[in-house]
């Protein structure tokens, strides 16, 4: 750690640093051990540190304001443990986890991921693979489906008064449709990863990939992890087939219409979240322009010709 960058038990400024060291000071293990703290930019949803002890890196999440809304703090754990089991995450530390803080080692020799690594075949190959693995581990504590999401946010964006944009009413329409097309063929419960943002795939040289951040996992329909992962990789049409032949091991027009419905669902699930976090959260990020975002991509998916035909394919 750049110690230049960074700062000891006792230097605190920022509220955001006084609640670290309050954290860090608990871990009896840790004191007197030379500990130094940075932050670490780029999530939206907590607060993200680097914590270095006696050389040692360790990643530290302080939960964010409100996302006890939305994330079962000890499913998260849960999540994080089968990963690091499969040796697809990071080791857990459960140091603080009573307190819903997450400790993992930081990841050394590997960087987050960003959209344009995913323009590289083999690494999205070596990312379904990833995803396979996670997906075929057996049950998590926690079932959440896309449809428990949505419910959930709908419900929260009404008690808070949150904005909803003019065409909420058409919108819900068409998530109704299509989660009665799904449940009438049959949810694929699976343990999902539910959150590919790039910054969440850890990249290694030889173009292997490690993923972080579990916290909204939850046993889900197998194909919304793919469609939402297409849908936050921006990947064309062309990709989202390949990806189904290489996890699926063949091409099928059923999964390919479960991935396109998942992946509108997807960005009314995320476009609500962002409603809810425009109400609630302390973060510098514009969570209403995020969320207007991903109603528009929703939009162009359920306005597409095509969505009837999804919708009946299933």
């Amino acid at each position: 750690m750049d110690r230049a960058g960074s700062k000891s038990l006792g230097e605190a400024f920022t509220d955001a640093e006084r609640e670290i060291e309050a954290a860090l000071i608990q871990i009896a293990p840790w004191r007197e051990r030379g500990l130094r703290y940075s932050p670490v930019h780029g999530g939206i949803s907590n607060v993200n540190w680097r914590v270095a002890v006696d050389g040692k890196s360790f990643f530290v999440k302080i939960p964010g304001r409100g996302t006890e809304m939305f994330i079962d703090r000890a499913a998260a754990l849960a999540a994080s443990r089968r990963a690091e089991a499969l040796g697809i995450g990071p080791r857990v530390h459960d140091y603080l986890a009573d307190q819903g803080i997450e400790i993992n080692d930081f990841i050394e020799g590997r960087r987050p991921c960003t959209n344009t690594d995913f323009l590289d075949a083999t690494i999205r190959a070596n990312a379904v693979g990833v995803y396979r693995a996670f997906n075929n581990s057996g049950l998590l504590p926690l079932t959440k489906t896309v449809f428990d999401m949505i419910d959930e946010h709908f419900d929260q964006v009404w008690s808070l008064g949150g904005k909803a944009p003019a065409d909420f009413e058409w919108l819900s329409k068409q998530y109704g449709l299509a989660r009665s097309a799904l449940e009438a063929s049959g949810i694929d419960l699976v343990p999902c990863f539910n959150d590919p943002m790039p910054g969440n795939f850890m990249l290694g040289a030889d173009k292997s990939i490690m993923l972080i951040d579990y916290e909204y996992a939850s046993n889900n329909d197998r194909c919304y992890d793919l469609g939402v992962w297409c849908g936050e990789m921006f990947f064309s049409d062309a990709v989202e087939n390949e990806i189904i032949e290489t996890y699926f091991g063949s091409f099928d027009l059923a999964m390919k219409a479960r991935l396109v419905v998942h992946k509108a669902l997807a960005d009314i699930k995320w476009a609500t979240w962002a409603m809810v976090q425009n109400k609630v959260s302390t973060l510098d990020f514009d969570f209403y322009k995020y969320g207007a975002w991903k109603h528009m991509r929703a939009r162009s998916i359920m306005r597409d010709p095509r969505w009837v035909d999804y919708l009946n394919s299933v």
